[in-house]
């Protein structure tokens, strides 16, 4: 009876494998075709402001049309989406405007699919006797191993054989996950539309920001992620593309940097998986969130030994790998079935909605002030951010 839920983690690697590789490519292709940051920093933004926009009304949609099509629907439509970028760049047709409306489309309709499938998990872990906590870490965990993998295999292919073949292996993974979602069968629970799904776009995001609102907890949390994601776009989509160009000298140094993080996570999402029941979650989430984010993009700063800025990469990864588990437990236990893809959809719209500045902000200050000021101003916000677990009254609940 496990057979769907391991399904489900295959066809979610797949796509976030594919996911890595675009977030990876698409900056090292706008670098090579046009030599600016400030036009990566542009981007990235169209990678990011359509993400807010399907998040606002995704959850909604993925109620109207059910959780297996919503999944296979964003595959099969990001996959297409990718292709088309090479086959155009091929053969002179892609200009830069087309380029970012393609960016916009893939990622518009890559969010209703990561919601259905996310959406889907509790259902499949109880028809295959998996406990919640175990299948929120197994879930996360094989996020950050496609995530792993998928971020130094860009680098190699990238050098290898360049972005315009990267990118159709990235189409391809679309593909392949939307596949594996159809194998699942429809009387799984959550694979058709739910009571809800009659419900108005307007009406399902008001539904579930009314019950985000009420839960201050949830509230908080999603209100670091508000701002850590903003961080996590810029240094990925632009910092991080920018110091393999200008200090690394190697896109190799790119995906090493980014995998190494995702390889960190991993492994403390299985630590996590193992000891998590014993740790004081809020002590947990708190010191977690606030070495995830500050040391990594500090030591780019102070222009360590690459070596080192990698371990640091590893070691922040690490303390990565138990928040997610532990925010999926806190909504899986909070969140009626009921409203459970509006209010996901609701709190990762909030979530997303600074990821498009982000990018832009990174490129601006990168123009300005230099990558190494951009680097440092950046783990001063982190820092920042880390601190409501410590000091928020609505935190002890998590206790």
């Amino acid at each position: 009876m496990r057979r769907p839920f391991i399904i489900l983690l295959a066809a979610n690697a797949l796509s976030v494998t594919g996911t890595m590789l675009c977030v990876l490519a698409v900056p090292w292709f706008v670098l090579e075709t046009t030599g600016s940051a400030a036009l990566t920093g542009l981007a990235a933004f169209s990678t990011t402001l359509p993400v807010v926009v399907a998040a606002a009304f995704g959850g909604t949609l993925v109620d109207r049309l059910g959780f297996h099509r919503s999944s296979m629907l964003s595959d099969l439509i990001s996959g297409l989406v990718v292709l088309a970028v090479p086959l155009l760049a091929q053969g002179s047709g892609l200009s830069y405007p087309l380029l970012l409306a393609l960016l916009f489309l893939r990622w518009l309709t890559a969010t209703p699919g990561e919601t259905a499938r996310k959406a889907m998990l509790p259902e499949l872990a109880a028809l295959g006797q998996v406990r919640i906590e175990r299948a929120a870490a197994a879930y996360d965990g094989v996020y950050r191993g496609a995530a792993m993998v998928g971020a130094p295999l860009a680098g190699v292919l990238i050098l290898w054989l360049g972005t315009h073949a990267l990118l159709v292996v990235d189409g391809v993974t679309f593909l392949l996950s939307a596949a594996l979602v159809g194998m699942l069968p429809r009387a799984v629970p959550g694979g058709q539309a739910r009571p809800g799904g009659g419900e108005g776009y307007l009406r399902g995001l008001r539904t579930g920001l009314a019950f985000l609102w009420r839960d201050r907890l949830q509230l908080s949390a999603t209100g670091m992620l508000v701002v850590v994601n903003m961080l996590d776009t810029g240094v990925t989509q632009v910092l991080l593309a920018l110091y393999a160009r200008d200090v690394a000298g190697d896109p190799r140094a790119f995906g090493l940097l980014a995998g190494s993080v995702a390889a960190g996570a991993l492994a403390g999402t299985v630590a996590y998986a193992a000891a998590g029941d014993r740790l004081p979650r809020r002590l947990t989430y708190g010191v977690a969130f606030l070495l995830a984010g500050v040391p990594r993009v500090l030591v780019l700063a102070l222009d360590v030994p690459f070596p080192v800025a990698v371990g640091v990469a590893l070691a922040s990864g690490f303390a990565a790998g138990a928040i997610n588990p532990i925010l999926g437990v806190l909504q899986y236990d909070r969140i009626p079935p009921v409203l459970r893809a509006r209010v996901i959809g609701a709190m990762t719209a909030a979530a997303y909605a600074a990821m498009p500045v982000g990018g832009l902000l990174a490129g601006a200050l990168t123009e300005l002030a230099g990558l190494r000021a951009a680097l440092l101003a950046f783990a001063c916000v982190y820092l920042l951010i880390s601190l409501p677990p410590f000091v928020g009254r609505a935190w002890r609940e998590l206790g």
